[in-house]
């Protein structure tokens, strides 16, 4: 099912929810009850309670959205250290370039064709790929340089490995879920009691009422999802892209 059909569902669904219940308590009330004598320590609850929910929701939002830049981020860090590592690797003689760049375009379609799809649906990396980036690191640091000029490129691809290790290790981090279960448990009761609080005011079934109760409802419920599709960097609609990957190996992944 479609993520944008979820959203749309989800709304749907908070609206209907709200506007049947804002209905059925209408009916309940006398005709006597007078909806200007809520005591005004309810609209200040009321008041309040949004605010403290919308700071909560602002910091979830951001949160997530922080989490999924960096998840990015290390993306990019892993695709320029295997460029620079294949770059550098020019000074070696033939047979050991081809074989430290032949590892390079291993590892990096393996990335993008196979690992990519593992961690955006199981929220992990393969073995496969942790075998691919130590078979590049010993055929990189098993060579001995023969020249003085090899010499001086062989710790900087070192390093240059280590940093694609580095960023790999960051990218699993982030592979999963970034939100705890706890928060989404303040989250969902922070929603029912935000909207529940606004029933404490005696909505009525006017058109203008019952529309900014719906309209309310289903923002909450888009934050939520916002919230939702933000929390997997790897894994949802609005996810960290193999786009570094793709910049600096297009030539080899067309190939493959």
């Amino acid at each position: 099912m479609s993520e944008w059909l979820v959203l749309t569902l989800a709304m749907l669904a908070a609206c209907a929810v709200v506007l049947s219940i804002a209905f059925f308590n209408h009916r309940r009330i006398g005709e006597d009850d007078d909806p200007n004598e809520t005591p005004d320590v309810i609209e200040y609850m009321t008041m309040m309670i949004g605010v403290i929910y919308a700071i909560v929701l602002g910091l979830a939002i951001a949160g997530v959205w922080e989490a999924r830049g960096a998840a990015q981020e290390y993306v990019r860090q892993e695709a320029q250290a295997l460029h620079e590592v294949s770059v550098r690797s020019e000074v070696y003689p033939p047979e050991v370039r081809a074989r430290i760049r032949a590892d390079v375009d291993a590892y990096v379609t393996h990335v993008v064709r196979t690992e990519w799809k593992v961690m955006a649906e199981r929220g992990e990396l393969t073995d496969e790929g942790a075998r691919l980036l130590d078979r590049l690191r010993r055929d990189v640091t098993d060579y001995q340089p023969q020249t003085d000029h090899e010499g001086q490129a062989y710790q900087p691809l070192v390093d240059q490995v280590a940093a694609v290790d580095d960023a790999r290790s960051a990218r699993a981090g982030s592979a999963g879920d970034t939100m705890p279960g706890v928060v989404w448990f303040g989250l969902i009761i922070g929603a029912l009691v935000t909207v529940g609080m606004v029933f404490a005011l005696q909505i009525r079934r006017s058109f203008r009422e019952m529309l900014l109760a719906g309209l309310f409802s289903a923002l909450i419920a888009f934050l939520l999802f916002l919230i939702w599709d933000f929390d997997a960097p790897f894994g949802r609609g609005i996810a960290a892209t193999t786009e570094p990957f793709l910049q600096q190996f297009e030539q080899v992944l067309d190939r493959n």
